[in-house]
Formats: structure tokens, sequence, C-alpha cells
């Protein structure tokens, strides 16, 4: 399904918005189409923000400490499944799952052993965490206080976009409603708490990663976004002040001059959502400020190395596209995990492109392009409309509820595949260029099931060793909150800092909120 009417083969000056100026700016003025600084990468470079976590928070940690060595300027940690969805390591749901897909976090003392000889003052770390986000959070938060951190200087990001969890992704625990709660209340305690903390990152990634098109990706996102600025209103919240604090999480696909035209247009669209709709006047507030990963669905599994160039390119169009922060993929995760040797690889490919190939001299040197207005207004215009037949069924929320981000994603999805298997769309080593051994010796990183009994045992000499009543009383307090209107994240950070564990209070949670059944 195309994401837009096909550009023409040869773009002139009449493929030019008629009110390019406008739609322009100057760089890091509204509308911020040209970037959300004025000197972009000619100030400082984005961040080589590397995703990592496996297995236990020694390994982990040592993974960290090994990119931070080679150049990484932030760290981002994924988590295995049954953090991500709330329960510990010993549960009986969490077999077969213990750090296969990021770190096992259960308790506090995972998350000081995750961040050993690290000092969460000096960095800035984004976490890949939804359902959980606030619990996760509040650990972090909890060892940078051990560690004797200012927390106003505390910098990251937690994702805590539970939507796309519903339309794209799955790891959700609780209905849409109290989600919701759950992440206005984490606005209002981080402004207070942790001011620059970016409080949520709207992630179109995974919705992009489940099949839809360019334009499905940014509508879907915005329309997220617009959800969660809307639910922040309705708590109370200054859109002046949270605004400031909404960051984005986009996907860098194939279509390189595509993708650069999505992130252009994402900026434009979002600073007039701010300004137009929301009356946000603070110029931080209109800025859409976005991480990119690189699209992990188009690495193969066939002749691994070619995800190397995959990789590169849609790299550079994130640059070029004026992202503030970008992971690059390992070439070795269609087969498991990437291995050291894969990401510092994917570290170093950031590195040429920032400090090799020129094109951080130039702030958005692809701007009065023919071809680029063209799409960016292409894509801008069938984003809007996408937005708009959402805002009839009543928002975000009401629209997943419908299935309408699911249908279109699976028709997407679907016409894609088509595409592939019908040989129009070419994927260099899968339906042409083949060879004989496609899938190559390379070196892959698994991890043992050895894994959970170590963190079973870790958690029985926690909860061994802990104040009961203590523990006890925070847990009944964080119960009595979620049941009324009270802030409940204060009481998520007494939870864990009376060793409570991610499982014991996203149970407690899930006996006041219930569990969405999707």
């Amino acid at each position: 399904m195309p994401a837009h009417a096909a550009p023409p083969a040869v773009a002139t000056d009449a493929d030019l918005p008629a009110d390019l100026d406008a739609r322009l700016g100057e760089p890091g003025r509204f509308p911020f189409t040209r970037g959300v600084y004025p000197a972009m990468y000619r100030e400082r470079l984005w961040t080589m923000r590397q995703y990592a976590g496996f297995s236990t928070a020694e390994a982990s940690n040592e993974r960290y400490h090994a990119l931070l060595a080679a150049g990484a300027r932030g760290l981002s940690v994924a988590f295995d499944l049954p953090t991500q969805i709330g329960y510990d390591a010993d549960d009986p749901i969490a077999e077969g799952e213990v750090g296969k897909v990021g770190v096992s976090i259960c308790s506090i003392d995972d998350m000081r052993r995750l961040f050993d000889g690290i000092e969460l003052e000096d960095v800035t770390t984004s976490m890949t965490i939804n359902a959980t986000a606030p619990v996760l959070l509040a650990l972090y938060v909890a060892v940078a206080k051990e560690q004797g951190a200012d927390l106003t200087k505390l910098g990251g990001t937690i994702q805590n976009d539970i939507l796309k969890e519903y339309a794209a992704r799955g790891t959700y625990i609780y209905p849409p409603r109290p989600s919701m709660r759950f992440i206005t209340d984490t606005f209002a305690w981080c402004a207070e708490t942790v001011p620059r903390w970016n409080t949520i990152s709207i992630s179109g990634y995974h919705i992009r990663e489940a099949g839809s098109t360019a334009a499905e990706e940014l509508a879907f996102t915005l329309a997220d976004g617009i959800a969660y600025v809307e639910a922040a209103l309705d708590a109370g919240l200054d859109v002046d002040t949270f605004g400031k604090r909404l960051s984005f999480f986009f996907n860098a696909h194939n279509d390189f001059f595509e993708e650069i035209a999505k992130f252009r247009a994402a900026r434009r669209m979002w600073a007039h959502v701010m300004r137009d709709r929301f009356g946000a006047t603070d110029t931080k507030a209109q800025m859409l400020r976005f991480h990119t990963q690189t699209a992990g669905s188009t690495l193969t599994a066939q002749q691994p190395m070619n995800n190397v160039a995959r990789t590169t390119l849609q790299a550079l169009a994130a640059v070029l596209g004026g992202t503030q922060s970008l992971h690059t993929n390992g070439f070795d995760e269609a087969l498991a995990l990437p291995t050291e040797q894969a990401a510092t690889l994917a570290l170093r490919t950031q590195q040429v492109i920032g400090y090799e190939s020129g094109v951080a001299d130039a702030v958005d040197p692809l701007a009065g392009s023919f071809y680029v207005e063209r799409l960016t207004a292409d894509i801008e215009a069938e984003a809007t409309r996408l937005i708009e037949e959402i805002d009839d069924m009543g928002g975000a929320v009401a629209a997943i509820e419908a299935g309408f981000y699911q249908d279109r994603i699976a028709q997407s999805a679907y016409a894609a595949q088509l595409a592939v298997e019908s040989g129009d769309q070419v994927v260099v080593g899968v339906n042409r260029f083949q060879t004989d051994g496609d899938e190559a010796d390379v070196e892959l990183l698994r991890v043992s099931d050895a894994v959970r009994e170590g963190q079973i045992e870790r958690l029985r000499a926690l909860r061994a060793g802990r104040d009961e009543a203590a523990w006890g009383a925070a847990l009944d307090a964080l119960e009595t909150a979620a049941r009324g209107d009270e802030n409940v994240v204060p009481h998520v950070l007494d939870a864990v800092e009376a060793e409570a564990t991610v499982g014991e209070v996203a149970g407690r949670l899930r006996e006041v909120w219930g569990e969405y059944q999707g």
C-alpha cells in the first residue's frame, strides 16, 4: 500500500509547495522543518545511543562499559519480556524468557548491578519500557539517590508509550484508561522530581516494524502524541511544562529519501499541533525531538553482512532527517542478540557518518530539493488525512479499541509481503542475488537458561533479608493511592526502595486496575 502518490521521475520547481518558505522556516525556529536547533550537528553531533541489554545485570553492565569506552555518548537499556510485562524471574510465566531479549531486572539490587561503576548523573539513559516504565524509572532514581546524584540533573528517557503496545507490540498490562493515568502521573511526578527527564518517547518504531507505511507510522505516532497531551491537560498539567519533556521514537527504513521526508514532515506537523491545537507558546514545547533506530525488520538472516549496508543507509537517512539520537542495529540481529563485535561495528558506522562523511557540516542540506520537498509535502498530507480520520473516531484510544490501527497495519504488512514474494520488491540475498550458503557462519550470542536460576536465587535472598514491615506498608500505600486519585509514582518509589520487586509492584496494581484482554 503506497504511503503517498508516486513522485515524478524528474522533479522540478513545479513540485515545490507554493508556500515553501513558510513551510521551511529557519533551523531552530517554528515550524522546525529544518531542525530543532539553529546549528544542528555543526555545534554537537547527535547522541550515539546504542541499545543493549541481555542476560544478567552484570553481563549488560559489561557491555555498557565497553560501549562507553568505544565512544558511545548515551546508554539505552533493553529489558527482557518478564520485566516488560511485570513478572519476576521466578514466576512460572517467565520460564524460557529470562534475559533472552533484554536484561532481567527484578529489584533494586539488579538495578545497582546494572549500573555499577557508572555515575548516573554523568550519563543520559534511555529505557525501552512501557507498561512498567514508572517502576523501572523509580528503580533508576533510587539507585541515583544512593549514588548521591542531584536528581535535578538526571537525564534520560523512558519509552512509556502504552498506546502503541495495544496497536502493534503487545507488552501491555493494564487497560487503556488506568494505563493513561499511570503515564500522566509520571509526567507530573517527573516535573517536580527529575525535571530534565523525558517522560515519554512516543513510538512509531514498533508500528513500522509491524508493517505500516511511512505515512501510517507518522500519523499513528502523532495521533498517539495528541492523546497523551489531551490526557495530561485533562489531569490539569501545563502544556508548556510537560510539552518540553515529550520525545518521539521513529524507525529509519529502507527508502532513503522517503525516510528523510518523513522526519522533516514530523517536526512541522507536531509544531502546528502543539501551537495551533493545544496553545503551547514555549518553543521547546513545540519542538519534536526524536530518537531513531534503524529498521530491524529489514535485516536478513541470509547474507547477514549485507545488513551493514542497509544499516548505514538507514542511519544516514536519520542524520539527514535531523535526529537527536540514533541506534544502529548489529548485522547479526536477524539471527540473535548482537555480539560485542557487531555492536561495536554498528557504533563505528555512526562515527564514520558523523566524523568522516561531511554530512554534519551543513544544517538540513537537502532543504529546497525539488524531490525531497515534494515527498515531505506528500507524506505530511497523507498523515494529516489519517489523523483527521482518527479524530473523527474520537481519538487514538477509541481508534485502537475499534481496531483501526491494527487493521491498517495488517493491510500494509500484507501488501509489503506480497511485493517481496512476487519479486516486485527486491530484497538482496533473499529473493534475488542468492548464493549457496547464504546463512553465513557468524558468531552468535546465546543466553543460557541458567540466567533464570541465578535470578531466582537472588530473589530468594532479597526477600529473606528485607524489612517485611516496611515492604508491606509501602505496597499497601501504593494500593490505596491506586484506588483513589493520588499520584501513584511516589509510592512506587517508596515500594522499590523498600525492596519490593517489579512483579510485586505490578501485581498489586493488577489487583486494582485489572488486566487488558486484547
